[in-house]
């Protein structure tokens, strides 16, 4: 997956994201969207961090593509 589509796929997660989160403000959520809230922010914490890979990859003369999506216990664990 190249940077572009990377960030489409951040801005589709970030759009449902916020459509929940301005949900939860009025009427609130039922379990099944604050289940869906907290799969989207640890899809995006990933998707994040194979942009920051990708990148990093490729200041260092590497290839971007040797980048890959790290589980969600690793990338969860990192401070911010």
């Amino acid at each position: 997956m190249a940077d572009g589509e990377i960030l489409s796929h951040i801005d589709r997660l970030i759009a449902e994201e916020h459509e929940l989160r301005s949900r939860a403000v009025g009427v609130g959520l039922n379990s099944a969207d604050r289940e869906r809230l907290g799969d989207l922010e640890r899809q995006l914490d990933q998707c994040w961090d194979l942009l920051r890979q990708r990148r990093a990859h490729t200041e260092f003369g590497e290839d971007p593509a040797g980048a890959r999506v790290r589980p969600e216990s690793e990338v969860e664990s990192y401070r911010q």
